[in-house]
């Protein structure tokens, strides 16, 4: 077979380079809103956090009491909510009802 068997209609001049398709993530994402406690601090991964109201969890019996202490949260996309493993469940928490410790 040679390179005469094979027709090939495909544009090469339309894609000049293969790579310039994707788009490199930002290495800073300081335009996103970051996550803030009930007074104003902003929360990060792994920061500790205190409960300053009782909550109730839904699908758990249990409920948060107030001064509860959770221990490393992580930050999800949206600002207003962390995530927080209490006991051996995963909840995500309001950041209006915490305070960083």
């Amino acid at each position: 077979m040679s390179n005469k068997d094979y027709d090939y209609d495909f544009d090469f001049d339309k894609y000049d380079n293969f790579y310039d398709t994707y788009e490199t993530p930002a290495e800073n994402d300081e335009d996103e809103t970051p996550a803030k406690d009930c007074n104003g601090e902003k929360l990060k991964t792994g920061d500790t956090v205190q409960v300053n109201k009782d909550l109730k969890i839904k699908g758990m019996s249990k409920t948060l009491k107030r001064g509860t202490t959770v221990k490393g949260i992580r930050t999800i996309d949206d600002a207003e909510h962390v995530e927080c493993r209490i006991g051996k469940s995963t909840v995500v928490l309001k950041t209006c009802f915490l305070k960083k410790v």
